[in-house]
């Protein structure tokens, strides 16, 4: 049976490649996403991805994800450190998730070095740039046993 993965990119992520160049580098999201796909398939995954700007979208994909995928690969922006009710929807479903960032959350503002997420997480990745997409997917890749289906 294979693995299969939702990718989730926060708010503001639909501005990869024109906001902040030189925090977030050129690639745009679609390349981001492009990216992943084909690395989903190279491991044999399934994958699955949403970008809403908004919270409440989040969180109702997230609850939908319960039972219905194996993984998440979340980056989710600014909601990291501000969102209780997306901790408490990670929290509320068994998916394993990776909490990946673009920039080095340590380098930005002081706001900006605490999570609500990261305690929770399987691990979190950070300031590698695109990379940390695939290196999360390469992580459920080789660790994560794909759900027996009912």
């Amino acid at each position: 049976m294979a693995k299969s993965i939702l990718l989730i990119n926060g708010p503001n992520l639909n501005l990869l490649g024109t906001r902040e160049p030189s925090i977030y580098g050129q690639s745009t999201l679609s390349d981001v996403l492009e990216a992943a796909q084909s690395h989903c398939e190279r491991a044999c995954i399934t994958f699955a991805r949403i970008q809403p700007n908004h919270e409440g979208i989040l969180i109702d994909r997230i609850r939908e994800a319960q039972g219905n995928v194996d993984a998440i690969v979340i980056n989710p922006g600014a909601f990291t450190h501000s969102s209780v009710a997306l901790r408490d929807a990670l929290v509320g479903v068994d998916n394993p998730f990776v909490e990946v960032h673009i920039s080095n959350v340590y380098k930005c503002e002081v706001f900006r070095h605490h999570s609500y997420l990261s305690d929770k997480a399987e691990a979190v990745i950070c300031g590698l740039g695109t990379y940390e997409y695939e290196a999360a997917i390469q992580y459920f890749a080789r660790h994560l046993k794909p759900r027996e289906k009912v």
